[in-house]
């Protein structure tokens, strides 16, 4: 048996690499994870002040756009609630007439019912709906003139109640549609000035210094503009008086300008007076959005209020206000008109003169002077 044994081959032992592969996939693994969850962590860029100030800007454009929806959806719900409250005080007035004709129908009842003549007419006459009832053309035959003149009147109240209910329900609707888009409205508003100031707030001392260095380059190139646009005026005011010289007039209504006193003694130029007279008295008072006066006002709500005052009453929105009057070029200009901004239309100021305007900017700044460049030029208008 030994003999046997030492034939034997000793087994060889093959060493196996799969535990290596699998270790290699699990690094791998967890190096591919790590760095994965290394670049989720890794906080984003920050902006530039330069992004930032657009940012700003571009929040408080979008502000005020939904400004102008509040105004607007604020001025429809003030027209559609008188409306319903005129509609409510006719149907209660027609009530009354209605049940004036019932009772008449119902003294009528009675007598009948007292003669013995029509006794089913008591409940007849004081029913909500006898429309059944009067087609039974007998009845009607056996009633005197009167009595007949007395349910064709109840009929036409009853009608007209119907249908002056109805109109009320559907104004009612209306109202109430009107004082959903206002509650939107003030809720984005709010939405958007939350985030320009939030973005404002996470700034340092630094970053705030760059931004407002930015505000007064920004001031400084559209001062620049406004006083081309001056000059421009200047030359084309003087030209006009030239020609008009040349030609023996007194050029007194020649050209556009910054003086209102190009034409003075006309009714337009007394009423820009007017208008700018009451816009520099406001000078200093706060924006506040959705305000009309008299200590604060928002854009539109500043320029309706100076034309007021001039006696000339002009929409409540930036959107109405730029449909109203002349369109005018900005070369044309004359103090008082207005001058819009944006694409949207969301901005309105008004013009005093040299390439400047009075307008109330937005949150957090007071109506003040400012050139017409200092936000983009969308067009201009007189609106008298």
């Amino acid at each position: 048996m030994p003999a046997l044994a030492s034939h034997r081959k000793p087994r060889t032992r093959v060493r196996s690499t799969v535990p290596a592969v699998g270790l290699t996939s699990a690094a791998l693994a967890s190096v591919t994870l790590l760095s994965s969850q290394s670049a989720m962590a890794a906080p984003a860029p920050k902006p530039s002040i330069e992004e930032v100030q657009q940012k700003v800007d571009d929040l408080y454009r979008q502000a005020g756009n939904a400004t102008q929806r509040y105004n607007q959806a604020k001025e429809a719900t003030g027209k559609q609630k008188s409306e319903v409250d005129r509609l409510l005080d006719d149907v209660a007035k027609r009530t009354e007439k209605l049940n004036d004709a019932r009772r008449t129908l119902g003294n009528y009842a009675a007598a009948q019912y007292r003669n013995g003549g029509l006794a089913p007419t008591a409940t007849f006459f004081l029913a909500d709906d006898p429309q059944s009832f009067f087609d039974q053309t007998h009845l009607m035959d056996r009633m005197a003139e009167r009595q007949q003149q007395a349910v064709t009147e109840f009929r036409t109240q009853q009608t007209k109640a119907s249908e002056q209910r109805a109109t009320a329900v559907a104004s009612l609707e209306t109202l109430t549609r009107s004082q959903a888009a206002l509650r939107t409205s003030k809720q984005n508003v709010q939405t958007k000035l939350t985030e320009a100031r939030t973005l404002l707030s996470k700034l340092t001392a630094e970053e705030k210094a760059r931004l407002a260095e930015l505000e007064r380059k920004k001031e400084a190139e559209a001062k620049r503009k406004a006083a081309e646009l001056a000059k421009k005026q200047a030359a084309a005011r003087k030209e006009a008086e030239r020609q008009a010289e040349k030609s023996g007039g007194s050029g007194t209504e020649a050209g556009s300008g910054s003086a209102a006193g190009s034409g003075s003694g006309s009714s337009a130029s007394t009423k820009a007076e007017k208008v700018l007279a009451f816009a520099r008295a406001q000078i200093g008072k706060p924006y506040v959005w959705g305000a009309t006066g008299p200590s604060s006002y928002d854009c539109s709500g500043l320029t309706q209020a100076a034309w007021k005052a001039a006696g000339v009453d002009i929409p409540r929105t930036t959107w109405d206000q730029v449909n109203v009057g002349t369109r005018i070029a900005t070369a044309d200009l004359q103090p008082g008109d207005l001058v819009f901004f944006y694409d949207d239309i969301s901005h309105v100021g008004i013009y005093k003169g040299d390439g400047m305007m009075i307008h109330a900017p937005k949150p957090g700044a007071n109506v003040r002077e400012e050139s017409i460049y200092y936000m983009p030029l969308y067009g201009s208008v007189r609106p008298a």
